[in-house]
């Protein structure tokens, strides 16, 4: 190799390195373009004066929600009301330890048109204070889509503990207790997730899912644990139900255990396709399953019923129903006993079905 050929070579040989480095640095560039960013956390410290903090709380809320920050709250009691909840807020807190009570009348917070709210690990408590006209509930959230309510408290509400009006999104994992009125109620939703929450001690009713008009609604509400619902505000089945649907079609309801209901278990009126599957039913003061008036399609299936006045009624046939398969379910202790059981005497099975003239 000649003395020019061998500076050539060298040179070559260089450049390419250049290259390669170049190569490895914008791979590099890349793969760190590439990985997603951790989350900013803003840190929110419990006050140690009984104070109403709403003004605070509210304004970074909506800071931290404009930045796409998480905002955590610490343990302790963050005394506040009326906070409104803007798009893209995901808030949280420390398990079992960060409580936001209710200091004033009411909503203790709310949502409205917002989109991608995420709570999370927070205990929401309604003081035993008496909410207003205006408040339905302790929380209330509406045409919110995307809703994320996870690990939380609802408790010591004066009237319900959560109302959702056409949201979307999923309720898991919470505990919902010591309510006057009603656990979860739900109008018009669109396929929610009602799952693995526990209610207790609730005046007038446990997880509600209802429509204003009859139509397609989707929800799941499955694996959840209710007990102990009064029918404080009385009435013939409207109020005592751990889970009742209502105009609302195409929801399932399974595997859920639901015990010491004033009236039943779960009771669908005019909710077509309803699907009612593996549920574990204990002492029911009515019908433990009820489906009635005005559906069109109803799955009633592997559930067990122990210790009610009546244990399964598919009935109102004449006021539109139609289509219905009951199977594979199992009854005991059905005792005749409840407050509007037939002539008191137990019934396992009641299907009235509508008079086809000959």
């Amino acid at each position: 190799m000649t003395e020019d050929q061998e500076r050539l070579s060298r040179r070559a040989l260089l450049g390419a390195g250049v290259i390669a480095g170049t190569g490895t640095l914008v791979a590099a560039q890349d793969a760190q373009a590439a990985m997603p960013l951790k989350p900013v956390i803003v840190e929110f410290p419990a006050s140690p004066l009984q104070q109403d903090i709403s003004y605070t709380l509210q304004a970074a809320m909506n800071e931290t929600a404009a930045q796409g920050q998480i905002l955590q709250l610490g343990a302790g009691n963050f005394f506040c009301s009326n906070l409104s909840l803007p798009s893209g807020l995901s808030l949280r807190g420390v398990p079992g330890h960060t409580r936001l009570v209710l200091n004033g009348s009411g909503p203790l917070l709310q949502g409205i048109q917002a989109d991608r709210i995420c709570l999370s690990d927070l205990i929401f408590d309604g003081n035993a204070l008496s909410l207003s006209e205006e408040a339905s509930a302790l929380l209330w959230f509406s045409q919110c889509e995307r809703l994320v309510l996870n690990s939380c408290e609802i408790t010591k509400s004066s009237k319900s503990g959560l109302v959702l009006e056409q949201c979307s999104g999923s309720v898991i994992g919470n505990h919902i207790h010591a309510i006057e009125d009603v656990a979860l109620l739900s109008y018009n939703a669109s396929a929610l997730r009602i799952e693995g929450n526990i209610v207790s001690d609730c005046g007038n009713g446990g997880i509600l899912v209802h429509r204003w008009s009859e139509g397609h609604d989707g929800s799941i509400i499955a694996g959840n644990q209710i007990s102990n619902i009064a029918a404080r505000s009385g009435g013939t089945g409207q109020n005592g139900n751990g889970i009742n649907v209502f105009r609302a079609d195409n929801v399932t309801i399974s595997n859920n255990k639901v015990s010491d209901c004033k009236f039943s278990a779960i009771r669908a009126n005019a909710a077509s396709n309803v699907q009612v599957l593996g549920n574990t039913c204990h002492r029911s003061g009515e019908v433990a399953l009820f489906v009635e008036f005005g559906f069109q399609g109803a799955i009633v299936s592997n559930n067990l019923i122990e210790t009610a006045a009546n244990g399964i009624s598919i009935t109102n046939f004449r006021e539109g129903g139609r289509l219905a398969v009951c199977s594979n379910n199992v009854l005991r202790d059905i005792t005749g006993t409840g407050p509007y059981a037939k002539d008191n005497q137990p019934l396992g099975l009641v299907l009235r079905l509508r008079q086809i003239p000959v």
